[in-house]
């Protein structure tokens, strides 16, 4: 099992959630947050000026089954991204072990 956290812009969470869903990635969970990044200047908008090294994102977080780990990564890639400068990022790493409360199951059919 793997667990794929993603860091995305907030007005990408829509359509990164859809896609998902299109392929089969039911259940997920998220929050805001909020992060540095790598840009140093700002941005003019509307005449105002406004820092852009405090940014608000949303982070994804999702267990999927082994073979189903590049799938879920390429959607989130291609929904989430803009081409531009803070697209986000995406963490896979391995699950040991997962237990479904309610019936004590195990293992990767915990999953669906």
């Amino acid at each position: 099992m793997k667990k794929i956290e993603a860091i995305i812009r907030k007005s990408k969470y829509r359509l990164v959630k859809e896609a998902l869903h299109e392929v089969g990635v039911n259940f997920l969970s998220y929050w805001d947050v909020t992060g540095i990044g790598n840009e140093k200047e700002g941005h003019v908008y509307r005449g105002v000026s406004y820092s852009t090294s405090d940014i608000q994102r949303r982070h994804i977080a999702i267990v999927v089954n082994d073979d189903f780990e590049e799938i879920t990564v390429q959607t989130i890639i291609k929904a989430a991204s803009t081409g531009e400068v803070g697209d986000g990022k995406v963490f896979v790493s391995d699950i040991k072990e997962a237990y479904r409360i309610r019936t004590g199951e195990k293992g990767g059919k915990t999953l669906n």
